[in-house]
C-alpha cells in the first residue's frame, strides 16, 4: 500500500494534471500564450498518456534509509571583492556568499518534499548545515513551485528569523505573500533587479514545469538565475531540461564564472528527458555556458527518480571523460562542505576537508 501511495504522490509531483484554477495573466510571449507558460523550444512536453505511463515505469534502485554528512563548514570566514563561499546544503540547497551578501537557492530543510506531512519523497540525508545554524540570509532565490524548490515550511522560517529578500518567477509572488513572506520581487525571463551597487539579479530560462496540485499545471513560470557583481557572475540552473537556453545565456551575459547545475533525477530517461539534464547533459550545458567552474547538485537527497544514489555522480565523471573535460571544472561537494573559490580564474583557494 505504501508503495501505490507513493506512486500516486510521485504521479501527482512529476506530471500536476491540468485543469482550470484561478490566476493572473499577462502579456502573451515566446513562452506564454496567455493562460499556461510553456517551453520555447518544446511546447508540448510529456503528455497526460505520459505521465500515466510513468506511474508504472517506476523501478527504483535501493537507496540506503540515512546516509551521514561530513560537514566542514567555514561560513564566517571574510571574503575579497574576487571570492566567492559555495557550501551545498543538499538537493538544490546552496548557500552562495560574496562579500555582499548571503544568498540561498531553493531551500528546503523539510523531512519532506511532498503536498502532505505524513507521505512521499523523504530526505536520505540530513541538510548539510543546520537552519539554526545559518549565517544571516539576504537573499533567496527560488527556481520554480515543485515541492522539492518550493518549501514553504522553510521559507516561513527564514521569513521569521531574517526578513530576506525573496525572488520567484512569475506567478508565484502570491503564494508566498498568503504564506507570511513579505519581501517578494517576481520576475519574467530576461528581466533583473538591482541588489547593491553593481550588484544584479537575473531571472533567465529554464526547459521545465510548474504545479504544485491537481488544477495549476503551468499557471506559474520557472527558471534559473545569473548573478552578476564586481565583474564576475554565477549562474543557478534550478530544474531543466537540456535546451538552447544555455546557450542563449551565455550569449547575453557571457560565461560564468561558476555554474550550478543539476545532475540528479533523470530516469527512466525516456519521460525525464523532458524536464531534468542527466548528467552527461550537465557536462553539455557547462561547456554551453562556458563556464570556468561548474558544481553539480540536485542529488543524493531525495529519492524522486529510478537511478541509484550514487549514480549521478559516476555518470557525471565517464561524462566528463568523454567529453574531455577536465574533472577540476565540474565539482561535487559534499553536503555541509564549504568551498572558498577566487573568481575569474575560478581557482579554489580553500576547501573543507
Amino acid at each position: 500500500m505504501q508503495i501505490i501511495i507513493t506512486r500516486f504522490i510521485l504521479g501527482i509531483f512529476l506530471l500536476q494534471l491540468a485543469g482550470c484554477a484561478p490566476m493572473q495573466h499577462y502579456p502573451k510571449s515566446d513562452h506564454y500564450d496567455g493562460s499556461r507558460f510553456f517551453n520555447p523550444a518544446d511546447p508540448a512536453g510529456n503528455s497526460l498518456w505520459d505521465g500515466l505511463k510513468v506511474l508504472f515505469a517506476f523501478d527504483f534502485a535501493h537507496w540506503p534509509d540515512q546516509v551521514d554528512n561530513a560537514p566542514a563548514l567555514h561560513m564566517h570566514d571574510k571574503l575579497a571583492g574576487d571570492e566567492v563561499a559555495i557550501t551545498f546544503v543538499n538537493h538544490a540547497s546552496v548557500l552562495i556568499q560574496t562579500q555582499h551578501m548571503n544568498l540561498l537557492t531553493d531551500p528546503v530543510w523539510s523531512e519532506r518534499v511532498s503536498p502532505l506531512s505524513w507521505i512521499g519523497p523523504k530526505r536520505h540525508r540530513q541538510p548539510g548545515i543546520a537552519f539554526a545554524d545559518l549565517p544571516k540570509i539576504d537573499v533567496v532565490i527560488i527556481s520554480h513551485n515543485h515541492y522539492d524548490h518550493m518549501d514553504l515550511d522553510t521559507l516561513k522560517q527564514l521569513e521569521g528569523r531574517f526578513h530576506p529578500l525573496f525572488f520567484v518567477p512569475l506567478g508565484n509572488k502570491k503564494l508566498l505573500e498568503d504564506n507570511g513572506v513579505t519581501q517578494v520581487v517576481e520576475l519574467d525571463w530576461w528581466q533583473s533587479h538591482p541588489l547593491a551597487s553593481g550588484v544584479k539579479l537575473s531571472l533567465t530560462p529554464a526547459a521545465h514545469f510548474s504545479g504544485r496540485g491537481l488544477f495549476d499545471r503551468d499557471r506559474s513560470l520557472w527558471g534559473s538565475y545569473h548573478l552578476s557583481f564586481n565583474g564576475h557572475s554565477l549562474y543557478f540552473g534550478g530544474d531543466t531540461a537540456y535546451s538552447p537556453h544555455f546557450k542563449a545565456i551565455q550569449e547575453r551575459f557571457g560565461p560564468p564564472d561558476i555554474a550550478l547545475l543539476p545532475i540528479g533525477a533523470f530516469e527512466p530517461r525516456w519521460f525525464m528527458k523532458q524536464v531534468h539534464i542527466d548528467p552527461a547533459e550537465a557536462v553539455q550545458a557547462h561547456l554551453d555556458l562556458g563556464a570556468r567552474q561548474s558544481i553539480g547538485m540536485h542529488f543524493g537527497t531525495f529519492q524522486l527518480t529510478n537511478e541509484g544514489i550514487d549514480q549521478p555522480v559516476k555518470d557525471l565523471q565517464s561524462a566528463l571523460q568523454n567529453k574531455k573535460v577536465m574533472a577540476s571544472e565540474f565539482a561535487v561537494l559534499g553536503e555541509g562542505s564549504t568551498t572558498r573559490f577566487k573568481l575569474k580564474s575560478a581557482t579554489v583557494l580553500s576547501q573543507a576537508k
